[in-house]
């Protein structure tokens, strides 16, 4: 005779699952609603695409360089807003000031490989 799951305790894994979900979800939302840091970097746009293979996100990079002749840092970031990537795309090659937002924790790369959300871009003359 095939033992059933009672219906109490369907219920409660049911319960279990969708706090489960409702945890991750509002955590996702914590990570990406408050920023761990906030500053701007300037220095020249590089690099811009669009990757991943489930979750497209835009990633850049700018070179940063202090004093003529030294090796430049290199900054990776991610692009959430359609509208700066599309400044993005517009100043590719160009001296650039970027303001960007830390967060950390995200909990995956659906939001951006980097923990670096870039906002707001100007070219500079």
């Amino acid at each position: 005779m095939p033992t059933s799951i009672p219906k109490r305790g369907i219920a409660i894994m049911i319960a279990v699952l969708v706090a489960a979900v409702a945890l991750f979800l509002l955590y996702t939302w914590i990570s990406l609603s408050f920023a761990y840091s906030e500053g701007e970097r300037a220095g020249y746009l590089q690099k811009f695409s669009r990757k991943g293979w489930l979750c497209k996100t835009w990633e850049g990079e700018i070179l940063l360089s202090s004093m003529p002749g030294a090796i430049p840092e290199r900054f990776s970031f991610s692009v959430r807003d359609p509208a700066v990537a599309t400044q993005m795309q517009a100043a590719m090659g160009k001296r650039v000031q970027l303001g960007y937002e830390e967060h950390r924790g995200v909990p995956t790369q659906c939001f951006g490989e980097t923990d670096y959300f870039a906002s707001k871009v100007s070219v500079l003359q």
